[in-house]
């Protein structure tokens, strides 16, 4: 049963403001399950966030159900260049975010259900969690073959993933959350998930790749909807409180006070990008030259998602030393994105503003390097 959280149940819930975690623990009594009606993966990682900073979980443990529009999500210590492929969701306008916790690379829609369970640290029980999700699956169709594995996947009839599992745990509370795929767009996931960067040396968390399958695949009636009523269902039972599912609003500073200067933060480059452990590029590409093609080698070195190091090596009669130099030395402190490498072609061109055929040579030059960002 959906129940939307009102202004006067928002000021029952968080009656001092001041310390929103003493709002709840005065007025929840036993647990909550709630479910955002926010689509955006910012905002839902912001309630994560608060949840874990704010709420008293001492004997309130919290089930919080949450879908995104299309978003790939990267693990606390993963590096985005590894793990997927940028440049396509630039051009698809599919949101890249990082989460708090660890683990790796998952892709979000509106056909996935992403669960988070929270409780305190000493409650903290993925195992438990992923049986509960099983058992829900099974009354909804017993003959369904899911199974928790000991890297706290679910699998579906022996091989195929359809949840990922990670989690965060704090000084007193935890949370652990996991993906479930009902409808996903196997394909986009697929093309997303593959990374087309060459020559990258990192020694950021990898993501493991799977087999995965949708469960509307293997049964049409287990839609988003009727998943997450099961799943509400089971907890509500193995938590003895209400099966009740409350509605939220994730940017409802009533409800949540600062929580979307949490989301703000988690939009910022310096989080999705600048987080990413220090790694290398050093990769190679042709360019043509008089009907033949010339090879450009290009060693980058990046560190908080800035350039460190830059020694970009092409043949002496193609661009000259010095011009090599200044393209080098032009990028050390810039940030390895697109933008900025554009920005840097412009500053270039107007320290030699007579010279077509050396202008040509940056664009080219750096067209190639912004398709390793």
């Amino acid at each position: 049963m959906l129940i939307p959280f009102s202004m006067k149940n928002c000021f029952q819930l968080l009656c001092n403001l001041k310390v929103p975690a003493a709002g709840f623990k005065d007025t929840v009594k036993s647990g909550l399950i709630l479910q955002s009606v926010s689509n955006d993966v910012y905002q839902n990682l912001a309630v994560e966030d608060w949840i874990h900073d704010h709420m008293n979980l001492e004997a309130k443990p919290v089930l919080f159900f949450w879908r995104n529009s299309p978003s790939v999500v990267i693990g606390r210590h993963q590096n985005p260049w590894q793990e997927c492929n940028l440049n396509l969701m630039r051009e698809e306008g599919v949101k890249l975010a990082r989460r708090r916790s660890g683990g790796g690379t998952v892709y979000h829609d509106m056909g996935n259900i992403n669960l988070t369970f929270f409780t305190t640290k000493k409650k903290y029980d993925r195992m438990e969690n992923l049986k509960l999700v099983v058992k829900a699956l099974k009354a909804v169709q017993p003959q369904l073959d899911v199974r928790a594995t000991e890297r706290f996947d679910l699998l579906l009839d022996g091989q195929f993933k359809i949840s990922g599992t990670a989690s965060k745990i704090g000084q007193t509370a935890a949370y652990h959350h996991c993906t479930l795929l009902c409808s996903t767009d196997g394909t986009f996931l697929s093309s997303l998930l593959k990374s087309p960067y060459q020559g990258v040396r990192s020694t950021a968390t990898a993501s493991t790749p799977a087999l995965v399958k949708n469960l509307m695949e293997k049964d049409p009636t287990l839609t988003c909807e009727v998943v997450i009523n099961a799943i509400a269902t089971e907890y509500a039972t193995s938590h003895q409180i209400d099966n009740h599912i409350h509605l939220i609003n994730p940017t409802d500073e009533t409800l949540f006070p600062g929580i979307n200067s949490i989301a703000k933060e988690l939009q910022t480059w310096e989080w999705i990008y600048g987080k990413t452990p220090k790694f290398s590029v050093n990769t190679s590409f042709n360019v043509l030259y008089e009907h033949s093609h010339l090879e450009i080698k290009v060693f980058i070195d990046i560190k908080n998602g800035k350039i460190e190091i830059c020694n970009i090596e092409a043949p002496d009669h193609w661009l000259p030393l010095e011009i090599r130099d200044k393209l080098n030395s032009g990028f050390i402190g810039s940030k390895f994105c697109p933008i900025e490498t554009t920005m840097l072609t412009s500053i270039l061109h107007r320290t030699c503003p007579e010279d077509d055929e050396l202008h040509s040579k940056w664009n080219m030059l750096c067209e190639k390097i912004k398709g390793i960002m």
